[in-house]
């Protein structure tokens, strides 16, 4: 690793420990040349599935699009940031697990509005009311009596 001060290579690592639920290793390193110690983060890169839209397109899988969609149903919600992402990170860890190459947008749509049912009942109404296209308010009264029997 090459050290952020002073850009030489020879590094060593001081401590090594779990972060973010262990899906990280976070290293504490200190420069032999200068001395200097620093942290770094290590994630393992994992393939994500291709999206299969409902017109039949296949796009790659786009973490910016799934948190702007995310975003725009939380807006105006009293939600953290930490829980926000803590609930990216649980639909990329299932969409990895699946093992499956490709993934339709349903099946991605479903996941999201899992995690906003636990994280927020306005925004999964927000999230779920677009993305199922409702065309009539008897719609939105099923969904929330849906969530109030829950």
């Amino acid at each position: 690793m090459r050290c952020p001060f002073c850009g030489t290579d020879d590094t060593r690592v001081t401590d090594s420990r779990l972060a973010n639920e262990g899906d990280q290793v976070r290293r504490r390193r200190e420069c032999n040349a200068c001395k200097e110690r620093f942290t770094t983060f290590e994630t393992a890169e994992l393939t994500m599935p291709r999206v299969i839209k409902r017109d039949g397109l296949r796009e790659p899988f786009n973490e910016k699009k799934l948190r702007s969609g995310m975003l725009k149903a939380l807006e105006k919600r009293p939600v953290g940031s930490d829980q926000i992402e803590a609930a990216l990170g649980r639909i990329k860890k299932n969409l990895v697990a699946k093992g499956e190459r490709e993934i339709s947008a349903q099946e991605l749509g479903e996941e999201v509005m899992k995690e906003l049912s636990v994280l927020d009942h306005v925004a999964f109404v927000r999230f779920a009311s677009v993305y199922r296209s409702f065309q009539d308010i008897s719609e939105f009264t099923e969904i929330i009596e849906r969530l109030q029997k829950k």
